[in-house]
């Protein structure tokens, strides 16, 4: 059986839209994971983190002012309520007016709002700080992506934009064949789909290439289809046909993507 190795496409998004300003790399270029493939500009969110950081160095001082009025409140309502008790057996004992009581527990009531007030004034900073942490987080996130990096080992096989022009978010800035695990595509008779299994194993021969490399069916098609026009013959353009998927290892990178190659079963 003949067929076309074909390696794993790999799209390298531009997670950070904007301009690209370096495309250091170009096409047909064999590159490793993590290497740099391009920048974009990242300046406009630089300006925004440093809003950023200005906005929560300003929190921090509302924050501390918050700690400050919340302790405050507490020493406050702490000494009006030994002072309420205080006043409150004094009462029992008909030694103050009961407008004395009545003051002095207006002005506890008043300062447990005070403490709850500065209570949930201290948890709405928290929360914002919360929200301007994860702003900023977010913020160094487009600026790491904005260096856009390889996924992995493998060859560049198109380049879709050029350095100057501007990428919108996730568009492709370029292709990436891997190609340590090729694949080849065959079609078999449904007479001898009876036989194939999975994890068989399978020869590969290449014109050039004296050595016979070994495969592995790694799919089979559940349906039949005719044989695809790429291989028709006069014989065989009614046939129904299964397709098979052989993975081939390419550690030695021998093996091309577009390379034809003979299958025996």
């Amino acid at each position: 059986y003949t067929g076309i190795l074909e390696g794993t496409s790999i799209q390298v998004p531009a997670l950070t839209p904007g301009q690209i300003t370096q495309i250091p790399v170009n096409s047909g270029e064999h590159v490793q994971k993590d290497q740099l493939l391009a920048i974009v500009d990242s300046t406009e969110l630089t300006f925004q983190r440093e809003q950023l950081y200005a906005a929560r160095d300003e929190l921090y001082i509302q924050m501390e002012i918050a700690y400050t009025n919340v302790s405050r409140a507490n020493k406050d309502y702490a000494y009006l309520k030994t002072t309420h008790d205080r006043i409150a057996n004094l009462y029992k004992s008909e030694s103050v007016t009961k407008q004395q009581l009545d003051d002095v527990t207006k002005n506890l009531q008043n300062s447990q709002s005070a403490v709850a007030n500065s209570k949930q004034t201290l948890s709405r900073l928290a929360a914002n700080q919360k929200r301007i942490e994860a702003q900023i987080k977010s913020v160094n996130k487009k600026i790491t992506d904005a260096k856009i990096v390889s996924p992995g080992d493998g060859i560049i096989t198109n380049v879709y934009y050029e350095s100057g022009e501007a990428i919108p978010q996730f568009a492709p800035i370029m292709e990436i064949i891997d190609i340590k695990e090729m694949e080849v595509k065959i079609y078999i008779s449904e007479t001898l789909l009876s036989s194939v299994k999975y994890g068989q194993g399978v020869t590969v021969a290449v014109d050039g290439l004296d050595e016979i490399i070994q495969g592995e069916v790694i799919w089979v098609s559940p349906k039949a289809e005719f044989t695809p026009k790429t291989i028709l013959t006069p014989n065989t353009r009614t046939s129904l046909v299964y397709a098979v998927k052989i993975s081939i290892p390419n550690e030695n990178d021998v093996l091309k993507h577009g390379m034809p190659v003979v299958v025996k079963m």
